[in-house]
C-alpha cells in the first residue's frame, strides 16, 4: 500500500495551498483541522456557517469559550476583527459567491469533479444535505479532503459517483492521505504524492487514467 501521512499533516499541507487574502469556510469532520495550520505569515478569513468571520484555531483547554464554535459544535476562537451575523447572512454569503474557497469532507468525488459528501444511504445517514450543497456551489473554488480509500479499500475517488450527489463538477482539487489530486478539464491529475507513492501505483489502486502533474525532487 502506497505511503499515507496523517490528517494533521494534510491539513497543513492543504492550508499551504490558500493564498494570502482568501475568504475560507471549512466544513464540518477533517476540514475543521486546516484553522489550527494556517500559515503564520498569511492573512486567511475563516468564515463559519453559523455565523463568524475570522475564525481562528481551536483553543486550549484552559481558554475554552462556550460561546464560541464553529458548524460542527467544536470549540474555537475569535481573531482580531471577527464579526458574526445570523445565519441567513451566512448563507447569503455562501451563495452569493463571497467566499473563495471551501474546504468539505467527501464519501466520493467523481473524475469529472462530482461530490457525494451528505449520504451514503445507509440507517441512520444525515436526512439532509444541509449547507454542502450551497457551499459546493457558491464558493469559487472547492477542496475536498478525505481518505482515498474507505475502511474497506474501495476507493473514494472514483470514475462516477454511486452515493447522491451534492453538487455536480464543483470539485477542484482532492486532498487525500496519499496525494493530492486536481480535477482538469483532461482528467484527473496528481499534483503531489506523499513519500514513495508513484502515480503509476496510484492508478493502479483507483482504477483510473492519470496525469502525472508531480514536482521532481532531488538532483
Amino acid at each position: 500500500m502506497a505511503t499515507r501521512i496523517s490528517r494533521a499533516e494534510l491539513a497543513a499541507r492543504l492550508a499551504a495551498d490558500i493564498p494570502d487574502g482568501a475568504v475560507v469556510n471549512l466544513g464540518i469532520g477533517a476540514p475543521t483541522l486546516v484553522a489550527d495550520h494556517v500559515p503564520s505569515d498569511r492573512e486567511i478569513i475563516l468564515h463559519t456557517e453559523n455565523g463568524m468571520l475570522r475564525m481562528g484555531p481551536a483553543p486550549d483547554a484552559a481558554h475554552v469559550d462556550p460561546d464560541l464554535i464553529n458548524a460542527g459544535k467544536q470549540a474555537v476562537t475569535e481573531l482580531p476583527g471577527a464579526s458574526y451575523f445570523n445565519q441567513s447572512e451566512s448563507f447569503g454569503m455562501m451563495r452569493g459567491g463571497h467566499l473563495d474557497y471551501c474546504v468539505l469532507g467527501g464519501f466520493e468525488v467523481s473524475a469529472t469533479g462530482d461530490l457525494a459528501n451528505w449520504s451514503t444511504g445507509e440507517p441512520g445517514a444525515i436526512p439532509a444535505v444541509g449547507g454542502a450543497m450551497d457551499l459546493a456551489l457558491g464558493a469559487k473554488q472547492v477542496f475536498v479532503m478525505m481518505d482515498l480509500f474507505t475502511k474497506d479499500g474501495r476507493p473514494k475517488l472514483v470514475a462516477h459517483c454511486a452515493y447522491p450527489l451534492t453538487a455536480r463538477g464543483s470539485v477542484s482539487r482532492v486532498y487525500t492521505d496519499h496525494a493530492v489530486f486536481e480535477i482538469a478539464p483532461e482528467g484527473v491529475a496528481v499534483v503531489d504524492a506523499f513519500g514513495d507513492t508513484t502515480v503509476a501505483e496510484l492508478e493502479g489502486l483507483l482504477g483510473l487514467p492519470l496525469i502525472d502533474r508531480t514536482t521532481p525532487t532531488g538532483g
